[in-house]
């Protein structure tokens, strides 16, 4: 394989070239979306330098408090993010969303690690906080769609919950299609990836290795690996976030209460 060929500061100076032509024609098109291109370029240039230095010294630390501390750093900003989509006025959601995120990317990881990947050390950060970012920033999405879909439902369907009530379902079986309908549509993004891969797109991982100089075959392996447990991780978060939405829509008298 040939030489990985690493970007200098130069090379990135040059790459900021691809965001002022973007710029350029929504100026000439009068899109006004200049402003949010510029900020979304400096706030993700930003973000990830600074992650990159903090995961080297990460790297250089090999300590497992260290590789853990950052993995809770993802998941509370992951869970944070994942509430405002779904929205602040339903109340105590984030200890909800922050949970669902930590198990489901857990219970994944954990498998990977232990079944498959097997590092000298569990904490491996060569292994286990590339795998963690990617497991978690989809499960975030998953969870986002699958609350703020499960909780508008509910909202906009509320004389039928209502119905379903007084003619004796408990509150789980009146929501109980809503539910399914939030989950499905929260897995929709990851199905279509895992049928178009390597056909229509060629995701990060596999082209990431692929430039560093790993076989083709071995990234390929990585890959399908990462979206079986990005399947997983998504499903089991949007199952948990759907059973802690519809409880807070419900008092203890199985009554509807709306936010």
């Amino acid at each position: 394989m040939n030489e990985f060929i690493t970007l200098d500061f130069i090379d990135l100076g040059w790459s900021l070239g691809i965001i002022g032509i973007a710029v350029v024609l929504s100026s000439w098109q009068r899109l006004g979306l200049e402003g949010q291109l510029i900020f979304a370029a400096a706030r993700s240039l930003l973000q990830l330098l600074v992650v990159g230095y903090i995961i080297a010294i990460i790297f250089a630390l090999n300590n497992p408090i260290a590789v853990l501390g950052i993995l809770g750093v993802m998941v509370t900003v992951a869970a944070i993010v994942a509430r405002n989509r779904i929205g602040k006025k339903t109340k105590g959601m984030l200890p909800i969303i922050w949970g669902s995120l930590f198990v489901s990317s857990a219970l994944s990881l954990s498998y990977i690690i232990i079944l498959i990947v097997r590092p000298v050390t569990w904490y491996s950060p060569q292994y286990l906080i590339p795998l963690a970012g990617m497991v978690l920033g989809n499960a975030m999405n998953g969870a986002s769609l699958a609350g703020e879909r499960l909780a508008s439902l509910i909202s906009h369907n509320r004389l039928e919950v209502e119905t379903y009530l007084c003619l004796g379902a408990t509150p789980k079986q009146a929501i109980a299609a809503y539910r399914q309908e939030a989950i499905r549509i929260s897995l929709i993004p990851t199905l279509n990836q895992m049928l178009v891969v390597g056909i229509v797109s060629l995701p990060g991982m596999f082209t990431g290795q692929v430039l560093a100089g790993v076989d083709p075959v071995d990234a390929a392996s990585y890959q399908i690996l990462i979206l079986f447990a990005i399947a997983l991780t998504n499903l089991l978060a949007a199952l948990l976030v759907a059973e802690g939405v519809y409880r807070r829509f419900f008092n203890q008298n199985a009554q509807l209460t709306l936010p």
